[in-house]
C-alpha cells in the first residue's frame, strides 16, 4: 500500500505530465458531451412537429408566425443545445491536446470544424430566443416567416442543418487520432461512418427533393448516436490516459 508520502508525489509527478489537465478535462467535457446529448434529444423528440413532413395534425401554415401559443413549450429543447454547443468545443480540444504530434493536424483541423459549428448555432438559436421569440409574442409578425423555426424552408433550419454537416465534419477530421486499442478504433470507425451516413443525408435528401426537415432530423440522429455512444467511449479514452 503506497504511503501518503508516495501518493503526493505520485499526484505532484502527474500535474507535471504535459497534458495532463486536458486529459482530466477531456473526461469531463465527454462525460458532459454523453449525458446533455441524451437530454437534448428527449426534450427535442418530445416537442411536437407544428409544420413540415412530420407534423401530423394541426400544422402551423404559412407564414408560420401564428405561434404564440406554443411558447415557451416549442423552445425549451434549444436550451441544451446551446450548452451542448461549447462542450462540444472543449471535447474536440482535449482530443487535440491528447493527440500524437504526427495526428496535431488533422485535430486541429477537427477544431477548426467544431469552432464552426459552435458559432453557428449560438448564433442561430440566440436569435431564435432573443429576436423571433420576443416579436411573436408581441405580435410583430411582419418578415419573420424566413427565420421562425417553424418554417421548413426557413433560415433557421437551413443553419442548423449547416452546424450538424459541420460537426460531423469534425468527427471525421478527429478520426485518425485515434488507433490505439479497440476502443480508440470503435472511436474512430464511430466517426467516420457519422461524416458518411450524415453526408448522404444531406446529398440523398437534395437529390430526391425531399424537404430540408428531413435532412435535418437524418443529421441530428446521426450526430445524435455519435456524440452520446462517442462521448461514452471517448471517457473511456481519456479515463484510461489519465491512469496511465
Amino acid at each position: 500500500m503506497a504511503t501518503p508520502t508516495a501518493r503526493l508525489t505520485k499526484a505532484r509527478t502527474r500535474e507535471r505530465v504535459p497534458g495532463h489537465r486536458a486529459i482530466q478535462f477531456g473526461f469531463s467535457a465527454a462525460a458532459l458531451t454523453a449525458v446533455v446529448t441524451v437530454v437534448f434529444a428527449v426534450v427535442a423528440v418530445a416537442t411536437p412537429a407544428r409544420s413540415g413532413p412530420f407534423c401530423l395534425s394541426a400544422c402551423v401554415p404559412a407564414p408560420y408566425t401564428a405561434v404564440a401559443q406554443f411558447i415557451p413549450g416549442d423552445y425549451l429543447w434549444l436550451i441544451p443545445d446551446l450548452l451542448l454547443a461549447p462542450i462540444f468545443v472543449g471535447l474536440m480540444a482535449s482530443i487535440h491536446a491528447y493527440a500524437a504530434e504526427v495526428n496535431k493536424t488533422f485535430s486541429r483541423v477537427a477544431l477548426s470544424f467544431a469552432v464552426t459549428y459552435c458559432i453557428v448555432i449560438i448564433v442561430n438559436y440566440f436569435v431564435q430566443l432573443t429576436v423571433v421569440v420576443p416579436s411573436l409574442q408581441s405580435g410583430e409578425s411582419q418578415d419573420l416567416s424566413l427565420f421562425t423555426q417553424y418554417n421548413p424552408h426557413g433560415f433557421f433550419i437551413a443553419l442548423e442543418v449547416l452546424a450538424y454537416l459541420m460537426m460531423s465534419a469534425s468527427f471525421l477530421a478527429a478520426a485518425p487520432v485515434f488507433a490505439k486499442g479497440g476502443v480508440e478504433r470503435a472511436v474512430r470507425w464511430l466517426f467516420i461512418l457519422c461524416f458518411i451516413l450524415a453526408a448522404a443525408a444531406f446529398a440523398g435528401f437534395w437529390l430526391v427533393k425531399h424537404d430540408l426537415v428531413a435532412v435535418e432530423v437524418a443529421v441530428l440522429m446521426i450526430d445524435w448516436v455519435a456524440l452520446i455512444t462517442g462521448g461514452a467511449l471517448l471517457s473511456i479514452v481519456f479515463r484510461r490516459a489519465d491512469r496511465a
